[in-house]
């Protein structure tokens, strides 16, 4: 019994399940399809609103297209009727060159008419000139010919000659500018040029000692330096005479340490000596690099270093020779610069011009050759090697700079205040050019004016004449280089004057 309800229980429990799950299902499937619906539905609505869109968008597009196509068609018929107004414009012009082309073709017909009517007036007066003047149109023009030429070359030498003028007056004046220029810009000090030099002594007593026992000590010294040592009754000094100036302050100094020391034997004098001629030899090299320094000059051989500061201890008329060197290269570089020349060559030959007195005791020759030489053993430039040994007229010049380097030269040694000489040099040298124009025929009289700078001549108009006025110059200036010597240039200036004298009674 228990079992049959059991089962039957089972049964309608199973029964009942199934039949709520089915209509479970069934709910769930209406469900499904009423979402289903309603989507589908919302698909379709958005699908018309997108087609609606899209149909409203070509529409707009098109519009636009057949806008834009309407105003292209109006454009291309604008466009078509300014060709066509240019074609007609064309034909117009093309109608009227041609015209004006058969105008002109008419008119040149009339021109040639008229120029071999011209021509054949002209062959008839010419014909008509030569009969009158018996020549024949060759036979003229060659005689016209002639003149023109003949004026033209008279024309010409007049322009020729005032332009000689003008630029012998400007390059004249600008010479003088440059010059002046340099010299206005230098100040160099003079120094007293002298053989000798005295060194002061602290009593009479050192006198004795300096000469030593049978005269042992001056001997040294004078052997070791290669100077005279003068001791006469000058008091409390001694004189030391050498042509030599670098031996001359080796022996001033190293007698000045001697008597500082107050040891003066032989083994010290040789001592102090050569310890003396190394700070020498060192001074001189400091001077000569110096002087390089100054000048702004490249780099340059040891030995021609050396022997420009070697320099500083010569003089010559009181101009100390280092300080010209350094001197005539600022001026040869002014004037270089001023001409457009170049400014490194005329300054470094123009510093070692001289160089060659610091050697001329030791070769043969002049001081520019001897210098010269060095310069090319010491690998200098061809062009500064013909502008030392030309700076005195050894040689010609081959370059500007060589010139330029001797007139610097001159600028230095003759500027006021450059060189001084002793009075009575200076007197002897007036005396002997005034010597020497007064012994030439024909002068009556000459004068030496501007320091010895310039020879003036009158000569006598009765028996000189132009010509023989310039040859007398010229004799004047060969005898004063061949005779005497002097610093810069002597302008030597005759004058031949002729006197009428009445008197109205």
């Amino acid at each position: 019994m228990n079992i049959g309800i059991t089962i039957t229980s089972v049964v309608v429990a199973f029964v009942f399940g199934y039949i709520t799950r089915f209509v479970i299902a069934k709910i769930k499937l209406n469900s499904r399809e009423i979402i289903t619906h309603k989507l589908l539905q919302s698909a379709r609505e958005q699908a018309d609103n997108e087609r609606k869109t899209m149909l409203s968008e070509i529409q707009k597009e098109r519009n636009r297209l057949e806008s834009e196509n309407r105003d292209r068609k109006a454009e291309i018929q604008k466009l078509e009727n300014r060709v066509l107004q240019r074609e007609a414009n064309l034909d117009k012009k093309t109608q009227y060159l041609e015209n004006k082309e058969h105008n002109i073709e008419n008119k040149m017909k009339k021109i040639k008419e008229q120029e071999d009517k011209l021509e054949r007036l002209i062959e008839d007066e010419e014909k008509e000139l030569e009969r009158i003047a018996g020549l024949t149109k060759e036979e003229a023009k060659a005689n016209l010919i002639n003149d023109i030429e003949e004026d033209a070359k008279k024309s010409a030498a007049k322009i020729v000659d005032n332009i000689e003028k003008n630029a012998i007056e400007t390059g004249e004046r600008k010479a003088r500018e440059i010059i002046v220029q340099t010299i206005q810009r230098l100040s160099s000090e003079v120094a007293q040029e002298s053989s000798v030099t005295s060194v002061s002594l602290p009593s009479e007593e050192m006198k004795g000692r300096i000469i030593g026992r049978e005269g042992r000590n001056i001997r040294m010294l004078e052997t070791l330096t290669g100077v005279d040592i003068i001791i006469d009754d000058t008091p409390e000094a001694v004189v030391i005479s050498c042509f030599d100036p670098v031996r001359k302050h080796i022996a001033k100094v190293s007698l000045e340490k001697l008597i500082l020391d107050g040891r003066i034997h032989p083994a010290r004098i040789e001592e102090v000596v050569e310890r003396t001629r190394r700070e020498v030899e060192d001074s001189i090299m400091e001077a000569g690099e110096n002087a390089i320094v100054d000048l702004n000059l490249t780099t340059m051989h040891h030995e021609l270093i050396r022997h420009m500061g070697r320099l500083q201890y010569r003089t010559s008329y009181g101009q100390n020779m280092l300080l010209h060197s350094k001197e005539v290269a600022n001026i040869a570089a002014m004037i270089a610069a001023e001409i457009g020349a170049n400014v490194d060559l005329a300054k470094r030959s123009a510093f070692l011009h001289d160089i060659g007195k610091a050697i001329e005791t030791e070769g043969e020759g002049s001081h520019a050759m001897s210098g010269a030489d060095l310069a090319k053993r010491c690998g200098e430039k061809e062009e500064v090697v013909n502008a030392i040994r030309a700076h005195h007229n050894d040689v010609d010049t081959q370059t500007v700079e060589a010139v330029i380097v001797k007139a610097a030269d001159a600028i230095s040694a003759a500027r006021p205040g450059a060189r001084r000489e002793s009075f009575e040099s200076y007197i002897k040298r007036l005396d002997n050019l005034e010597k020497i124009a007064d012994s030439i025929d024909g002068v009556e009289k000459s004068f030496a004016i501007q320091a010895g700078r310039e020879l003036r001549v009158m000569a006598k108009s009765d028996i000189v004449d132009d010509m023989q006025a310039k040859q007398i110059a010229r004799d004047i200036a060969k005898r004063i280089e061949d005779e005497l010597k002097y610093p810069g240039i002597i302008r030597v200036t005759v004058i031949r004057e002729t006197r009428a004298v009445e008197v109205a009674r």
